[in-house]
C-alpha cells in the first residue's frame, strides 16, 4: 500500500470516528427536542374534522388577536430587552476591569460576581422578597432612620428584572472575560503610544474584536430568559406575566394544552432567530480565525 493510500484511509478512518462521537448527542438533540417540538408545531397546525386533519391557523389566529396574551409576549420581550442590555453593560465594566487591573482586589471582585451561579433561583427568589420587599430589609433600615419608604420592586416588571439580572451576571461574565481575552494588549498598547484614551480604546479596539462574543452572550441571555420561570412566577406580576408562568397557568390552571402549546412555538421561534445569529456569529468568528 502506498504512502498516499494509507493517508487516505486514515482521513476516511478519522472522519467516520468523528462521525461517531457526534451521533450520540445529535441523536439525543432529535429526540428530545427536534421531535417535540416538531410534535407541537403540528398540533397546532392542525385540527381533527369528520373527514381527517386539515390544516388551521385558528390556533395562532386566537393568540395574536387576544390582548391578554399580547401583554404576556410584549412583557417577556420588554424584560429580555432590559435585562439583556444591563447584563452586557455590567459583564463588560467588570470585565475590562478584570482583564486589565493590576489590583489584588481583582480575585474578590470576580469571586462575588459569580457568586450568584451557587445560589438556586427560589433561594434567590425569596432574599429578594425579604430584602425589597414589602415591609423587607430595605424598609426597615428606612424606617430608622425616619426616611420614606421606596416603591418595592416586588409584584412589578422590574421585580424579575432584579432577578434574572443577578441570576445570569455569573454566565455573561464568563462570556464577555473569554472574548476579552482575544485581545491583545499589545493593539491596546499600541493604540495607547499614538494618543488613543480610554474611550477610544474601547470603541475602535476592544469592541470591534468582541462584537460576536457580544452578540454570543446576549443570545444565551435572551434563550435563558424565555425560558425562566422560578424568578418571574415568584416576584413578577400576575397581569400581565411572563411566558414561562403564563404558559404553566394556561394548561394547569386552564386548562387548555392546545394554546400553551401555541405559546410555546410562538417563545420558540422568537429564540429561534436568537439562535440563528448565535450559529452564525459562530461560524462567522471560525471562518476570521481560519484564514
Amino acid at each position: 500500500m502506498s504512502r498516499a493510500e494509507a493517508t487516505r484511509q486514515d482521513a476516511k478512518g478519522g472522519r467516520l470516528f468523528g462521525l461517531l462521537l457526534i451521533a450520540a448527542p445529535v441523536s439525543l438533540v432529535l429526540l428530545l427536542i427536534i421531535w417535540p417540538v416538531a410534535l407541537s408545531v403540528f398540533d397546532t397546525l392542525t385540527v381533527e374534522t369528520p373527514s381527517g386533519v386539515a390544516l388551521s391557523l385558528d390556533a395562532y389566529r386566537f393568540f395574536f388577536s387576544d390582548g391578554f396574551s399580547l401583554r404576556n409576549l410584549w412583557m417577556t420581550i420588554q424584560v429580555a430587552a432590559i435585562c439583556t442590555v444591563l447584563l452586557l453593560i455590567i459583564s463588560l465594566t467588570i470585565a475590562l476591569y478584570l482583564r486589565f487591573s493590576t489590583s489584588r482586589l481583582t480575585g474578590y471582585i470576580q469571586a462575588l460576581a459569580l457568586f450568584p451561579l451557587f445560589v438556586p433561583s427560589i433561594l434567590l427568589a425569596y432574599a429578594l422578597i425579604r430584602t425589597l420587599g414589602p415591609n423587607g430589609t430595605v424598609d426597615i433600615l428606612l424606617n430608622a432612620v425616619g426616611l420614606p419608604k421606596l416603591a418595592s420592586p416586588y409584584l412589578t416588571i422590574w421585580g424579575p428584572i432584579i432577578g434574572l439580572v443577578w441570576d445570569n451576571l455569573p454566565l455573561t461574565l464568563l462570556i464577555v472575560l473569554a472574548g476579552l481575552g482575544n485581545v491583545s494588549s499589545a493593539s491596546i498598547d499600541a493604540a495607547r503610544d499614538v494618543g488613543a484614551n480610554r474611550a477610544q480604546v474601547l470603541r475602535y479596539i476592544i469592541l470591534p474584536r468582541i462584537r460576536s462574543t457580544l452578540l454570543v452572550a446576549a443570545s444565551f441571555v435572551v434563550l435563558g430568559l424565555f425560558s425562566a420561570f422560578t424568578l418571574p412566577y415568584l416576584l413578577g406580576p400576575a397581569v400581565p406575566e411572563m411566558m414561562g408562568p403564563f404558559m404553566r397557568r394556561t394548561i394547569i390552571d386552564v386548562d387548555d394544552p392546545l394554546q400553551a402549546r401555541t405559546q410555546a412555538v410562538v417563545s420558540f421561534m422568537i429564540c429561534a432567530a436568537f439562535a440563528y445569529f448565535y450559529v452564525r456569529s459562530i461560524a462567522r468568528t471560525r471562518r476570521e480565525q481560519s484564514s
